[in-house]
């Protein structure tokens, strides 16, 4: 047994090739996989420990995506108030030359709805439908036995750790 876990190798190697394959597993990997009840103490340890450290990667990339989020926000600010100190410069001074870039103003038009949106007339407006299936109705009339076309109730297993 080697690792931070007590994995051991065999066990790392397997969920290295499985990591590599993108987590498709071939009948030999999954042969592997399988606890049998001489491993189970050994497998479910590892599992454990696999489980754990993924998890805390996760949390890992979770901050990091947060950070460079962040960091995002603020190279956007940065953009927008330099824009703007240039966009007022353009008009203080009007156009000008630096170098081989040219700074000025480009005239645009966009439309502002100041409004409540249902006052608009009917041409005004675009009406976007959209249906999901309301699952905890479906569920009540399945569990009273009620046969509804394309629903079933199908019943899940978790793990628990405790």
């Amino acid at each position: 047994m080697i690792s931070l876990y007590n994995i051991n190798e065999k066990m790392l190697t397997l969920l290295s090739e499985i990591e590599a394959n993108d987590g498709e597993l071939t009948e030999d990997m999954n042969t592997q996989l399988e606890i049998t009840k001489d491993e189970l103490q050994t497998k479910s340890e590892s599992y454990l420990a696999v489980i754990k450290g993924r998890e805390a990667l996760n949390v890992q990339i979770d901050d990091e995506i947060k950070r460079l989020q962040a960091m995002k926000k603020t190279n956007n600010n940065l953009v927008s108030k330099l824009k703007n100190s240039l966009l007022n410069a353009v008009n203080i001074f009007g156009e000008f030359e630096v170098g081989l870039l040219k700074f000025g103003l480009r005239k645009s038009t966009t439309v502002e709805v100041t409004g409540i949106v249902n006052d608009l007339p009917k041409e005004y407006k675009t009406v976007k439908v959209t249906e999901q299936p309301n699952k905890a109705e479906i569920k009540k009339s399945l569990q009273k036995g009620e046969q509804i076309e394309g629903c079933a109730l199908i019943t899940n297993y978790n793990l628990k750790i405790n």
